[in-house]
C-alpha cells in the first residue's frame, strides 16, 4: 500500500509515459530477438509501434529496422495490431 501512495505523490504524466514505452520496448526486443519464443518480427513492429506512440525514440529506430525485413501484408497487420491493441487499452 505504501508503494501505491507514493506514486500518487509523485506521479508526472510524462515520466510515466515514457517508462511504459519503455516496457513495450522490451516487448518488442523480445520477440525480434526471439528471447523466450521464436522470432516473431510482426509481433515486435506491434510493440514498437505501441512504444513509439508513447513517445519511445528507439521504438521509432528499431520499427523501421525490422520493416525493412518484413513484406508489407506482415506491416499492415502489425500496424493494425498495435491499433486494435492501443484500442482496446
Amino acid at each position: 500500500m505504501e508503494r501505491d501512495e507514493r506514486c500518487l505523490v509523485d506521479f508526472d504524466a510524462s515520466a510515466a509515459r515514457c517508462e511504459v514505452g519503455q516496457d513495450f520496448l522490451q516487448l518488442g526486443m523480445s520477440c525480434m530477438i526471439g528471447r523466450s519464443a521464436p522470432v516473431d518480427l510482426v509481433s515486435a513492429h506491434k510493440w514498437f509501434n505501441v512504444a513509439a506512440m508513447l513517445g519511445n525514440q528507439d521504438a521509432n529506430r528499431l520499427r523501421r529496422e525490422i520493416a525493412a525485413e518484413m513484406s508489407l501484408a506482415e506491416i499492415t497487420i502489425a500496424q493494425r495490431a498495435a491499433r486494435d491493441w492501443i484500442t482496446m487499452h
